[in-house]
């Protein structure tokens, strides 16, 4: 058990997340001296706690009898001292070794679809402090990896100025159990060594990724290893020079085998190579043909879905399609496309969905895209602070539901009483679906403005962009109907899938209806199960996502005296926005398809 801080004891700005802990330093702790002591003798409000190394325990695994825990290392040991003070009991062991955050933060301090501030590791002035609570926010929900930089990686990232950088940010991170990763540009060599190639296939090319690995692990002997964006939007890579992605990553991967590293090579991969084809096969056509090519020290990672974390998208056919080959996930935590740090929108409902297509099982780690920044409030949000303990949480247990992590968040976050908790719990379960029905319902996606794809845009054509950026390839409205053809008499996208999910999604009848439109081109009369039309249904979800978010402002304002005055009066601004926005959306989308449905 722990104490938490009363409101008036400190500015509420949500500087202190989850981890709003009174500092009673009323325990006796014994055992190991180590960073869990050290939390368990401030926070803990029992009267003893004991630490022990039991070496036959697994990697990071703990447990908790009585008030004793036992771990393989300090760092379980750490895992499981706040796991003891969330009221944690037994044995607990994390589903995947590999938990990591992406950070998309550029080198002059901004950040990459980041809603929150500049970037903590990057922005110029001395945030050590900020990178220590950092890591222990990640280590008090047991994320022990991460990525420092942009996927979009200037190759200055490898310069000895920028690794002498890296080193002091790893060692701030080390004591929590954090392993630092960077991403790369692949043609780096070129950028940073005078070579007139980056050819994996070149020998002086893996001589200077050889070299510059060896240069890393000098200064950082526990280093990750590298994230690779090659050969899409504009990035370089191995196609550059007629290679493949195996090869590639290859010739990477054999760099840092010597120290135990290993490199995460994505998949989200489209364009040139694939004119005329549905950009979401394109992932699949891409990597098929290097399955069971890789090098063991390399994983494969996907996002979740075929095209680009929409607010829902069918789970991506590359996780069955690639059999031989190491993968994980790659999740977006930062809301890119579901309203940005604007709008309230708890996520775990949408990676669960995720899960249950794709099992846990069959991955080897999973990955968070991160909005953390200098904002006071590290995320933009008060409630994206949710979405970032979620993720630690479900990267730990995948089985935790969505309801027992809001739960947790919420009881360590604000002091509610029970009746009030389970209203504003029940925004956080809602919200999810509130979005994709004010968005995009059953099955409409990519329809947002262009670029920084916040709000309506579904008109969207821009001749000097690929046809596949524009929100009119996406749901193909005329007369007839609207949805976008992936059946075996269109794209044939379904036929990327797994039984029985390739049957199901290719049959207009069976498919889904919250993925009516991602499959199929529907008339606007045709009749859903429910018995209306489905113009009638489009119009029903944009009602309904709005009169959700009219719900949530209505049970803000009655919880408003149990929360303090700062939180409440930030989170009720940025619902009010999101109220306005939602409303944009429907009117916006329904004007726009209604051109076409009242026609036919």
């Amino acid at each position: 058990m722990v104490v938490f801080s009363a409101m008036t004891t400190m500015a509420e700005d949500g500087s202190r997340l989850w981890l709003r802990y009174e500092k009673v330093q009323k325990a006796c702790v014994t055992g190991v001296e180590c960073i869990a002591a050290q939390e368990l003798r401030n926070y803990y409000d029992g009267e003893r706690a004991n630490l022990v190394i039991d070496t036959t325990m697994a990697q990071d695994a703990y447990h908790i009898e009585g008030t004793t825990i036992s771990a393989k290392d300090e760092i379980g040991l750490l895992y499981g001292a706040y796991a003891l003070m969330r009221g944690e009991e037994g044995y607990s062991a994390p589903q995947w070794q590999l938990r990591i955050l992406n950070h998309w933060d550029n080198l002059d301090g901004s950040i990459e679809r980041g809603y929150a501030g500049q970037s903590i590791f990057w922005e110029k002035g001395d945030h050590t402090e900020r990178i220590k609570e950092y890591a222990r926010a990640n280590a008090s929900i047991g994320i022990n990896a991460t990525v420092l930089n942009n996927v979009n990686a200037s190759p200055k990232m490898l310069s000895a100025a920028y690794i002498k950088q890296v080193k002091k940010i790893a060692a701030i991170l080390r004591p929590y159990g954090i392993k630092v990763f960077l991403s790369v540009n692949f043609a780096s060599p070129m950028a940073l060594g005078g070579l007139k190639t980056a050819d994996p296939l070149d020998a002086q090319v893996a001589a200077w990724w050889n070299a510059k690995a060896k240069e890393i692990y000098k200064q950082i002997p526990d280093f990750g290893g590298f994230l690779v964006k090659a050969n899409s939007e504009g990035q370089p890579g191995p196609g550059d020079y007629h290679r493949t992605h195996a090869e590639g990553a290859n010739m990477l991967a054999d760099a840092v085998k010597p120290y135990g590293g290993i490199i995460m090579w994505r998949s989200f991969v489209y364009g040139a190579n694939h004119k005329g084809e549905d950009r979401v096969k394109q992932a699949v056509s891409e990597f098929v043909n290097d399955d069971g090519k890789f090098r063991d020290n390399v994983i494969l990672q996907s996002k979740n879905g075929p095209l680009d974390f929409q607010p829902r998208e069918p789970y991506a056919p590359i996780f069955d399609n690639m059999k031989r080959t190491p993968q994980m996930a790659e999740l977006q935590i930062t809301q890119e496309y579901l309203g940005q740090s604007r709008h309230l929108v708890y996520l775990a409902p949408m990676w669960q969905e995720f899960f249950r297509f794709v099992k846990p099982n069959r991955l080897k780690g999973i990955a968070g895209v991160a909005n953390i920044g200098l904002d006071k409030n590290w995320c933009g949000h008060h409630f994206s602070q949710a979405n970032w303990y979620a993720f630690g949480r479900l990267a730990w247990n995948p089985d935790l539901t969505s309801e027992e992590i809001a739960k947790e968040w919420l009881t360590q976050t604000f002091h509610l009483p029970t009746t009030k908790r389970d209203a504003v719990l029940s925004m956080m379960l809602r919200s999810r679906e509130a979005c994709v029905d004010y968005m995009m319902p059953l099955g409409l996606h990519h329809i947002f403005k262009f670029d920084h794809h916040y709000g309506p845009e579904p008109d969207g054509f821009k001749a000097e962009y690929p046809i596949e950026w524009c929100p009119v390839y996406y749901h193909q409205a005329d007369s007839l109907g609207v949805g976008f053809n992936r059946s075996h008499t269109g794209t044939n996208a379904t036929a990327q899938y797994a039984e029985p999910y390739r049957s199901l999604y290719d049959d207009v009848k069976t498919c889904p209806e919250e993925y009516l439109l991602w499959f199929h081109h529907v008339p606007w009369t045709y009749r859903l199960k429910n018995g209306h039309t489905l113009w009638e249904n489009i119009q029903e979800h944009y009602h309904h996502g709005v009169s959700e978010v009219e719900d949530f402002l209505r049970i803000w304002q009655e919880v408003k005296t149990d929360f303090d005055e700062q939180r409440w009066q930030e989170t009720q601004e940025r619902l009010l926005h999101q109220l306005e926005n939602a409303r944009e959306w429907q009117k916006v989308c329904l004007d726009y398809f209604r051109s076409f449905a009242e026609k036919s």
